[in-house]
């Protein structure tokens, strides 16, 4: 394939048919791309790039050979994505905004758009946004040369490449470990236990060769099925460091991820002591057989505990690099000594050996080794606990996950691997062992039989040695007796001891390692405040060198205890929690069904992760039950404590997918329920505009809407759409933050409409899922009509027109200083940002005052530097003088008072509820349920009807009756019988003198002059309405004064709407209705259901 830089010319090396990568360059003139018209259209995708010389590049994918492909993309990721050069840029390196060849800023795909800020991977890039490329392009854009292809990409501009390579340039020298150095031979080291050597044989013994395996198996089982998950679970996005820590919290959320991450980093640090004691034991051993103890066995363990351990920390302190190559010199150890072993197998064996139940391979002594012979107190269970600890360490690999170079193929591949090699290796070893050893020897070279002696079909007898005695007394040789049957067995004995040694020795490696880096990733979350001290990391690798001391402190301190007879179980089930917790993440993961659940790693089944948690939590009581029930306990208290701490986190946890799938299927199974009158809950659309600017208003209503109904503030932005959105979007996710914190069980919705009452519309139409649907709209007073503007008034009166022609019930709150406090609000803003400039004024000024301290010229310059920061002190000083000032005047500490009226606890007093009219019963509701609450428990409801008043006990008994089928407790019934009597005069002339600046008063005047009138100002209240409506404005006057009388102290009063006919009543005289039925009341609801039944004494 060749390129030439001709404009109009490409020259294929090899025929278009064989070539899988093509790329043509083709001028966009649509004269010189006629010359092609007489080809055949291509059936292969293309993608093409502009350049500045009007040429685009056509990249064409055939079937065929693909190593062109494959040198442009490595990884998956273009093999060049800087802004000097591109593979497919032949002509220059600036692109002027164009992308396929057109003048757009749309961006192709890549890697950097998709990365999380602060990828230790590559920099994270912004693509550009939806309103950049939607809008009109700027005419003065300007575009740099060499960087035009990454703002055209959305990559930002040409100092993020600066900001790249200095990134790629601090990376240098931090070593990343592949699949097999980082995961293969840590898991082999670390499942290779010291088990192997002195526990394996005994195991076979108990359990015989048969169910031996099944042991093996059961174990390996658990293991393999939880490789599987954590493979599954690796691959499914990228991993940092942090290992079982990382891969479950960020699987099943901050919760279970950081009770499970500390116990698991905690059972890891008593790991180092388990296997560092167990070393020290060898060692101590082996001094008790050349007579050279230092003070006592236990003693001696300490001692040579801490001295290993201090050596283990030297090594990890270090370097991952140094611990590393110690863990592969381990390796070759251990594998040196397990070879020795198989060898050892097919030596003759001598008298000595013989003696000691060692017979190399017979078929007679597999045949008696392979069915069990427990001994007392033995059975199947308590052996496969012994053996389980062995089949662990699987997560070895994982644990260091931030430090391998593919974490997503490194721990499937490596941890898969290490499984299989190791479980090979265990049965191998149990078979070759059960094959070779009787169970029992006496070790005595004098036990031989003379020929022709009934050997009773015992496999020793049958070779020649008599251990019939081990019968009836103890023998210190054979499988069951002797837990050095291996070094016996082996070719060369002191390899199986360095054998022990690399076991032991690797295994305290790992976990010396494993724990300070869960440990740090536990503490960079910052689930657990008090712990962030040990988050920092230093050097190249981010090593957590306070975790390393820490985790030796906790070592030592074990060691020096020396009872790990007791933790041990604990240990063990700390580390099954942890399998299980990862297989649960598993099942959860797939069983949420999320769409971001794709996990590369395909060999996984959601129900086998299930089985594989459960076989942990039933392998966790078979090993110890007492152990793993503290396990529980201890993980269910960090599970509340931190579920009650509530961190800050958002790792879009397969517990929030599920929750949402949960939500789904709930709202889904809710819309097939016919909705029945027992079930109605007041549903509402708040119009609070920003919740926190009428707080009060939210408080009323989630009084009777918490814990039983749903309620949304909702906001609308009245402009030019564009900003609206804008503003919208940018403080959606901050305002539902606001519920959340307040605790306020809302949901917040906004719309962006061109007036106030169209966006309304939109709210009480669209609001809502399914049978979760408002019912009811709940609105602050508009205390302001007299002054507002009219449309304004005529947007007010027209949502309530609205909400009932959508058969929507309507509440209005008034409280005395009305609800919004938005002016607050700005000024506590401000107040704030002069402190904060007053308080950083003032560390500068001590900063300067603190340099002053050298002389000369420097410390002249630093002097005047000084005088002029203290000059403008007193400017800033009247600044904050001035808002202070105008804070005085304007902060109106009433209104702030009446703000959080609803959030105090009413003390005792009276709900006074006016059922006027019969709307369904949602005036006699809301009440009813707001004495439910705990703030307005100690309130009695005192229930107002109108009646005759020839009839008031009639009336009122009846209306006892209705209430006690009701189930509604009450204080007192009033029958009001005089409602429609004319209010006096005073009230009267009230209301005359409040209406009187919106009256057309038409009667005074001829009748050209007054249809003039009505048509330039038709809002006006005419003489005709206000006489065809005036029993009703009687009405309204009338209550306010009964309702003065009777209600003046109450806490609160629930008073029946008053519907306005449309079209009848104008919005003026409608507002003057309301304005004057609650004038100088205590807190007022009016409330006017849809006319539909919400109550029933039915059952």
């Amino acid at each position: 394939m060749s390129l030439n830089n001709s404009s109009n010319v490409f020259l294929d090396s090899v025929p278009s048919n064989t070539s899988r990568f093509q790329v043509n360059v083709i001028n966009e003139s649509h004269e010189n791309s006629a010359v092609n018209d007489n080809r055949d259209p291509p059936h292969y995708e293309e993608t093409s790039f502009g350049d500045e010389a009007q040429n685009r590049l056509r990249i064409s994918f055939r079937p065929g050979n693909q190593e062109c492909y494959d040198n442009f993309l490595q990884n998956g990721e273009t093999a060049k994505t800087d802004a000097s050069f591109h593979a497919y840029d032949s002509h220059t390196n600036t692109y002027y905004l164009q992308t396929f060849g057109h003048n757009t800023m749309d961006a192709v795909p890549k890697i950097e758009y998709y990365r999380n800020t602060g990828s230790v991977s590559g920099p994270k890039v912004n693509r550009p946004s939806l309103l950049e490329i939607h809008e009109q392009l700027a005419k003065n854009v300007t575009v740099a040369p060499g960087s035009a292809d990454r703002v055209a990409n959305g990559d930002g501009m040409p100092g993020d490449e600066q900001a790249e390579n200095k990134e790629e340039g601090d990376k240098t020298g931090v070593v990343k470990f592949g699949w097999v150095k980082g995961v293969l031979v840590r898991c082999m080291l670390n499942i290779w236990g010291v088990m192997l050597f002195i526990r394996l044989s005994w195991i076979v013994g108990e359990a015989g060769i048969g169910l031996g395996v099944i042991i093996i198996g059961l174990a390996v089982t658990v293991t393999a099925i939880t490789g599987l998950s954590t493979s599954a679970i690796a691959t499914n996005g990228y991993v940092r460091g942090g290992g079982a820590y990382y891969l479950i919290s960020r699987s099943l959320g901050p919760e279970f991820g950081g009770s499970i991450g500390l116990i698991f980093a905690f059972a890891n640090a008593v790991a180092v002591a388990m296997y560092v004691v167990g070393f020290a034991e060898t060692v101590v051993d082996l001094l008790k057989e050349s007579d050279s103890m230092m003070v006592d066995p236990t003693n001696d363990i300490r001692i040579i505990g801490s001295i290993t351990v201090v050596i283990l920390l030297g090594i990890s302190v270090a370097g991952m690099e140094w611990e590393a190559k110690a863990q592969v010199i381990l390796l070759i150890i251990l594998l040196i000594a397990i070879a020795n072993f198989f060898i050892g197998t097919v030596i003759p064996s001598n008298n000595e050996k013989k003696s000691r139940g060692f017979f190399n391979y017979q078929a007679s002594i597999f045949a008696e080794n392979f069915g069990p012979s427990f001994t007392k107190g033995e059975g199947f269970f308590s052996v496969f606990a012994i053996f389980f600890p062995a089949a662990t360490g699987i997560l070895a690999g994982a644990n260091i996950s931030g430090d391998l170079e593919d974490p997503q193929d490194a721990i499937p591949r490596g941890t898969m691997l290490a499984i299989f090699i190791t479980t090979v290796a265990y049965i191998g070893v149990a078979i070759c062992v059960a094959a070779c050893v009787v169970r029992d020897a006496t070790g005595s070279m004098n036990d031989t039989i003379i020929s022709g002696v009934n050997c009773n079909g015992s496999a020793a007898c049958g070779l020649g040695y008599d251990f019939s005695r081990c019968r009836h007394e103890p023998c210190q040789y054979g499988l069951m007796n002797n837990f050095q049957v291996m070094s016996m067995v082996s070719g060369f004995g002191p390899l199986i001891t360095a054998g022990i040694f690399s076991a032991t020795l690797s295994s305290a490696l790992a976990s010396l390692v494993s724990a300070p880096k869960v440990f740090q990733a536990l503490c960079k979350d910052n689930i657990f405040k008090g712990l962030q001290f040990f988050a920092k990391g230093y050097g190249k690798n981010n090593e957590p060198l306070r975790g390393y001391f820490l985790t030796f402190v906790i070592a030592m301190a074990f060691i020096l205890i020396a009872e790990l007879n007791t933790i041990a179980p604990i240990i063990s089930n700390f580390f099954l929690a942890s399998y299980a917790l990862i297989n649960f993440s598993c099942f959860h993961a797939s069983y949420a069904k999320s769409p971001g659940w794709r996990p590369a790693y395909g060999i996984y089944n959601m129900w086998v992760s299930l089985f594989g948690a459960i076989l942990c939590c039933a392998v966790m009581f078979v090993i110890n039950w007492w152990a793993a029930v503290i396990t529980y306990v201890i993980e269910l208290f960090l599970y509340i404590y931190v579920t009650y701490k509530k961190p800050d986190v958002n790792w879009g946890s397969s517990t929030q997918a599920l929750s949402y799938v949960s939500a789904l299927d709930n709202a889904l199974e809710l819309t097939t329920v016919e909705d029945h009158v027992k079930n109605f809950r007041p549903q509402c659309i708040v119009l609070t505009g920003g919740p926190m600017t009428r707080p009060a208003l939210l408080d009323i209503t989630h009084a009777f809407t918490k814990n039983s109904g749903l309620c949304i503030c909702c906001e609308v932005f009245v402009g030019p759409r564009k900003l609206c959105v804008k503003e919208m979007n940018s403080g959606m996710a901050k305002k539902q933050a606001w519920l959340i914190k307040n605790k306020i069980k809302a949901f917040y919705a906004a719309v962006a409409a061109d007036c106030f009452r169209d966006g309304v519309r939109s709210l009480l139409q669209a609001s809502g899922l399914g049978r979760m649907k408002p019912n009811t709209l709940v609105i602050g007073y508009k205390k302001n009509w007299k002054k507002a503007p009219l449309t304004e008034i005529e947007n007010y009166v027209g949502i309530i027109h609205d909400a009932f022609d959508f058969e929507i019930g309507v509440v209005i709150v008034r409280i005395s200083q009305g609800f919004d406090i938005s002016q607050v609000l700005q000024v506590q803003d401000e107040l704030e940002k002069l402190e904060q400039e007053r308080l950083a004024l003032e560390a500068t000024i001590k900063d300067n005052e603190q340099e002053e301290g050298s002389g000369g010229i420097r410390g002249l310059f630093k002097k005047a530097g000084k005088l002029n920061i203290t000059k403008s002190t007193p400017k800033k000083d009247s600044g904050i003088n001035t808002i202070q000032s105008m804070h005085v005047g304007e902060f109106n500490q009433k209104l702030v008072e009446a703000s959080t009226q609803f959030k105090k606890k009413q003390g005792k007093g009276t709900m006074d509820v006016w059922w006027l009219f019969d709307d369904g019963g949602l005036t006699l509701l809301i009440p009813y349920i707001l004495t439910l609450r705990k703030k307005w428990k100690d309130c009695k409801l005192r229930i107002y009807v109108g009646g005759k008043i020839n009839r008031i006990e009639e009336e009122k008994i009846a209306m006892a009756s209705l209430l006690s089928k009701f189930r509604i407790k009450f204080a007192d019934i009033h029958i009001i019988g005089d409602i429609n009597i004319k209010p006096n005069k005073e009230s009267w002339k009230v209301f005359e003198e409040m209406i009187e600046p919106y009256r057309l008063h038409e009667s005074c005047k001829d009748l050209t002059t007054a249809e003039k009138l009505k048509r330039e100002t038709p809002w006006k209240i005419t003489d005709a309405e206000l006489d065809a409506v005036k029993e009703k404005s009687y009405r309204q006057v009338r209550l306010n004064e009964l309702l003065q009388e009777h209600s003046r102290a109450a806490n609160l009063i629930v008073l029946s709407l008053p519907v306005a006919r449309k079209g009848s009543i104008s919005d003026l005289l409608y507002m003057a209705w309301l304005e004057i039925l609650t004038k100088n009341l205590p807190p007022v609801l009016l409330v006017r259901g849809n006319h539909k039944n919400v109550l029933t004494f039915y059952s």
